[in-house]
């Protein structure tokens, strides 16, 4: 195939927790990639996430929520979104719509582009998810404000969640890709290793399963990724992963009465990850308890911060 005749390129996603930047991955590459839960800040790592078609390739990075930052951890979450910017061709700037207060939280917008957009020199897409929460008439206004206010190369209001406009998207993102071969295979959907997904399934989880302060205070690392099913078919993988927490309380939440909440963390996490990877594993999990890690950068330089 010649250059001229295929886009290849990077687009950066952005925008505040619970925008829907996650579910937009996902839904644009058919597959679950990106964790997603109804909390917010889900998100801690620039994820990598390739959608191909017979005439384009687009590698998504999808970044972090950017919020006030309240300790290293936001900091280095905040810089991995901001870098991303750096390495994109063009960035989708997510806006989500709202039932309450205005159809878009305009201040925020307001930041969003005088800290993040303009001085990126990059051509930006407006992305508005969450279309099926207002009227079309609070769409047209937020539309209008954002055209106003950004000047973006394109405004589309779409929904995630439910595929709406995804691929008017794609079509408005493609003009500003460069014309190149594909960098990437085409049965390829990320450049993390399957080892850190499992990691962010095990997070995944533990957000789903764990009260409002846990999930905030846990960071996962996969200490050992043993395929031992190449040796040996009828054996399976076996995965070691260290669960941190900050305190030991955190510890016994996590572990539960007689070990029934780390069982069934463990069992939604192993069942996800062989469908992730398409054949059994055997999973441990390590609790390991270290104090206020998301304030200590030697510490978050260690989890991959």
């Amino acid at each position: 195939m010649e250059p001229t005749s295929f886009s290849c390129g990077f687009a950066s996603i952005i925008g505040p927790p619970n925008a829907g930047k996650s579910t937009l991955l996902n839904a644009l590459l058919d597959c679950k990639l990106s964790i997603v839960t109804p909390k917010p800040q889900t998100t801690r790592k620039r994820i990598t996430g390739i959608y191909h078609d017979e005439r384009t390739q687009v590698v998504f990075l999808d970044t972090p929520g950017i919020m006030e930052p309240m300790q290293k951890l936001h900091e280095a979450m905040l810089k991995a979104a901001r870098d991303t910017l750096q390495d994109a061709d063009v960035v989708l700037a997510m806006l989500p719509f709202r039932k309450k207060d205005g159809p878009i939280d305009f201040e925020f917008a307001e930041m969003l582009h005088s800290d993040w957009l303009k001085g990126a020199g990059k051509p930006v897409l407006a992305v508005l998810n969450k279309s099926d929460l207002v009227t079309a008439k609070e769409q047209k206004e937020a539309e209008a404000w954002i055209s106003e206010h950004w000047k973006p190369a394109a405004i589309l209001s779409i929904s995630a969640l439910k595929g709406v406009n995804l691929p008017e998207l794609l079509s408005a993102l493609r003009p500003f890709l460069p014309l190149n071969h594909p960098l990437y295979p085409e049965d390829e959907l990320s450049t993390a290793p399957e080892r850190f997904f499992v990691g962010e399934i095990i997070r995944e989880k533990i957000f789903l399963l764990y009260g409002r302060e846990v999930p905030y205070s846990t960071e996962v690392q996969v200490d050992e990724f043993r395929e031992q099913h190449e040796k040996d078919p009828t054996k399976k993988d076996l995965i070691r992963c260290s669960v941190i927490v900050e305190r030991d309380t955190q510890k016994q939440i996590l572990i539960g009465r007689g070990g029934q909440a780390l069982k069934k963390l463990g069992q939604a996490a192993r069942s996800e990850i062989e469908e992730l990877i398409g054949r059994p594993v055997f999973l441990e999990l390590f609790i390991k308890v270290r104090p206020d890690w998301r304030k200590k950068h030697g510490l978050l330089k260690s989890y991959g911060y």
